[in-house]
């Protein structure tokens, strides 16, 4: 990793250091969002430029 990369991280953590504590120390998690919101987008780019809404439609019904 560069060093100026590194270093903009470190600010950027250090400007929002109450957010990072809450992520670290809170018990809950988005990480069920997250993983829905992913399969969707996974679903999306494999069915892109092949089909219309209807079949993107009936494909989620479908998986959920």
């Amino acid at each position: 990793m560069r060093e100026g990369t590194l270093g903009s991280n470190a600010r950027g953590i250090q400007k929002d250091v109450s957010a990072v504590r809450g992520a670290i120390t809170e018990p809950w998690s988005n990480s069920q969002t997250e993983g829905q919101v992913n399969k969707l987008k996974l679903m999306k780019r494999q069915m892109y430029g092949r089909a219309k809404i209807d079949l993107l439609d009936a494909r989620l019904l479908g998986a959920a």
